[in-house]
């Protein structure tokens, strides 16, 4: 059965990924190589390059791809692209003279290697101000921008295969296989670092009814501490998808990405990637990507349309506004649908549903499945316990 799945972007996904052969050549060459650590963001970064996660983007940035970026979210060829991905260099004398710089994680285990191209001067105060709307150190990506060096260094990478492997990680050329064995060609892609609740499985099945198959796709790179971590996470995505979803029409896969928190910056780049998976369309919901109240409620929805929605950006955003769960119509509505006032209408925050957790409270049926309750409970549980 043939697909015609959406173009990645730029037409061709990027593979930066060695052969075994010349994996075992940039080993024994590493060792002559200044090497740089990479954080845990850095390293991911460098295994969605290497992937083509990033497509057409085949390397960190450099000055000219940087600059179009921030200024306008659109890489030098004209591509968009909303958020940098750079090499923060914290003793530049490393890259002085070197044609190439061995890339090293937090274990001293050999990631990739650089080519470089150039090295320069970042203005963190600008980039905080275009990228994430602010310059308030609260704001855990401003937090985490100002921690890092202003200088970075730019080019091609090559990358080993990464020695930690999330399970259903799969490459945007693996998504994209699995969804022409399922013969579909219109995707809706969604992004999540929360466990689904009854608004998420809403959306998707709304969004559902409209192409042929749903990537459930969450984040599980680094994210803030009081998220739920990506391991309960999955448990809860299995146990939904096997119950309340008709298995031949979804996929879970898992996006290995760190969490900027950029908020419409960030949602419209979780859409960019996706459609590098095979997505054609994405939800973007109320407050997509973003953390405390830096953005307004659909701000994500409002920067789509303002670098050109689908004609421009290749996918088409299936947009939602504040759903919930109304006692009076018994079941999931939002404002556009229900009639009733406040009174009737569950609204509970995943920060609200965290703390209950955490302090030993049973999870609502209005806000998430039964079945996924169980599984966030026992998860909470043993973390109390843990911590007794």
């Amino acid at each position: 059965m043939s697909t015609a799945l959406v173009a990645p972007l730029g037409g061709t996904l990027v593979d930066r990924r060695v052969t075994a052969d010349e994996a075992a050549a940039l080993q024994a060459r590493s060792a002559q190589l200044p090497q740089v650590t990479l954080s845990s963001r850095e390293a991911a970064d460098l295994d969605l390059l290497a992937m083509g996660a990033y497509s057409p983007i085949e390397g960190f940035m450099t000055r000219a791809e940087y600059e179009g970026v921030v200024e306008s979210a659109t890489l030098p060829g004209g591509v968009a692209w909303t958020l940098p991905v750079t090499l923060p260099l914290p003793d530049p004398s490393l890259a002085r003279g070197a044609r190439e710089l061995a890339l090293v994680d937090e274990a001293g285990r050999l990631r990739g290697v650089l080519e470089v191209e150039e090295v320069f001067e970042r203005d963190l105060a600008r980039e905080a101000r275009e990228i994430y709307r602010t310059e308030d150190e609260a704001h855990p990506g401003v937090a985490a921008l100002f921690a890092s060096a202003a200088t970075v260094a730019g080019g091609k990478v090559r990358a080993l295969p990464s020695p930690e492997r999330y399970p259903l990680a799969h490459t945007p050329a693996e998504t994209r296989a699995l969804m022409a064995e399922r013969g579909w060609s219109t995707v809706v892609g969604f992004q999540t670092r929360n466990p689904v609740h009854r608004a998420h499985e809403y959306l998707t099945k709304v969004a559902l009814e409209q192409v042929d198959g749903l990537l459930l796709h969450p984040l599980v790179g680094a994210t803030k501490d009081d998220d739920v971590p990506a391991d309960t996470r999955m448990r809860c995505y299995e146990v939904l998808l096997e119950r309340y979803y008709p298995q031949e029409r979804v996929l879970l896969g898992t996006f290995p990405a760190a969490m900027r928190y950029a908020g419409p910056r960030e949602a419209v780049f979780h859409g960019l990637v996706r459609r590098n998976y095979g997505c054609s369309h994405f939800i973007i919901g109320r407050d997509a990507a973003g953390v405390g109240k830096y953005y307004g409620t659909y701000d994500a929805q409002t920067l789509y349309d303002e670098l050109g929605g689908a004609d421009r950006l290749g996918f088409s955003a299936f947009k939602f506004e504040h759903t919930f769960y109304c006692n009076a119509c018994e079941g999931m509505a939002s404002t556009r649908t229900c009639p009733h006032g406040a009174d009737d209408r569950v609204i509970l925050s995943g920060t609200a549903v965290r703390k209950l957790l955490s302090d030993g409270g049973e999870v609502p049926h209005t806000f998430t499945r039964p079945e996924v309750a169980v599984v966030l409970a026992a998860a909470y549980q043993s973390q109390r316990e843990a911590v007794a």
